[in-house]
């Protein structure tokens, strides 16, 4: 169990930096066109990876359809919509709304999986959202000034943290009767196969990729890191601590997103993000000791 707390800690800590390194991206590929690049090499990974199983196990359709439909809403409508947002927002706003995600799973794991956090990890649950709201209240004064000049894209951002919320969901009783890494790579072929019309659509449109090194570098590390590596130590962990606990780490996103703010694009360190950050780290200790003592 610690091992996957330790390893949803890591894990969050390195999603954080998808948003900056999408919008690098974004800089030279368009968002479809991005996000079937990312899924076809995170693809290859994972069905290299996955290919004894991927031959010898038998699914049944009810599972298949659940696979297909988390390819669909964790692949290519999380992506696509994460894509649009960033291209329409910015990079700290993706990572501050990504707290919708948590939320999303924390409130409806009990309903939907039955799915209950002992008493001390619903203390740490409370602690790590006050903490990102905390944060994101500072990144995004009042809610509502710093909204309305991306308000479009940021309504865009939250149907991805939705989308990945659904994805965890969906997965969950599908992780417990098969391998991670099966259930991963059906997925993510799914996933690209919904993305390839939307990137035709695009093509047709003349939104053309720029193959600059650091769009080739910046699409490598999301397709690799982020969503091969990424999406299998997701699992992992939602397999083994349920899609309730994990949400919880997923406020570490929001303070790591500021924090790379401070340190990447010279933003001033405020009191709020000290405050959020102790916050956050608490609800985490709280989680992980309420985890050990299970």
């Amino acid at each position: 169990m610690s091992g996957a707390y330790l390893l949803l800690f890591v894990a969050n800590l390195v999603f954080a930096t998808s948003y900056s390194v999408t919008r690098v991206a974004l800089a030279d590929v368009p968002p479809a066109t991005l996000g079937l690049a990312r899924s076809v090499v995170g693809a290859v990974i994972l069905v290299a990876w996955a290919a004894p199983g991927l031959i010898a196990r038998q699914i049944r359709l009810a599972d298949q359809l659940r696979i297909a439909l988390m390819g669909l809403v964790g692949f290519a409508l999380a992506f696509g919509f994460s894509h649009w947002g960033i291209a329409r927002s910015t990079a700290s706003n993706a990572a501050l709304l990504i707290t919708v995600e948590p939320t999303s799973l924390i409130l409806l794991s009990p309903l939907l999986l039955g799915e209950r956090l002992s008493r001390r990890e619903a203390l740490g649950a409370g602690l790590a959202l006050a903490g990102a709201v905390v944060v994101v209240v500072n990144g995004v004064p009042g809610l509502t000034r710093a909204f309305a000049p991306h308000w479009r894209g940021d309504l865009l951002l939250i149907l991805s943290g939705l989308a990945y919320a659904a994805y965890s969901l969906l997965g969950r009783t599908v992780l417990a009767r098969h391998p991670v890494v099966v259930v991963t790579a059906y997925s993510i072929l799914w996933g690209t196969a919904t993305l390839l019309p939307l990137a035709a659509i695009e093509w047709s449109a003349g939104q053309r990729p720029v193959w600059t090194a650091s769009a080739v570098t910046a699409t490598l590390y999301l397709g690799v890191v982020i969503t091969a590596l990424g999406y299998a130590a997701w699992n992992w962990c939602l397999e083994r601590v349920g899609a309730s606990r994990v949400a919880i780490f997923v406020n570490l996103q929001p303070l790591v997103g500021a924090l790379l703010g401070v340190w990447w694009l010279h933003e001033p360190l405020t009191a709020f993000t000290v405050v959020g950050g102790l916050l956050i780290l608490a609800g985490l200790h709280l989680t992980v000791k309420a985890g050990r003592t299970e």
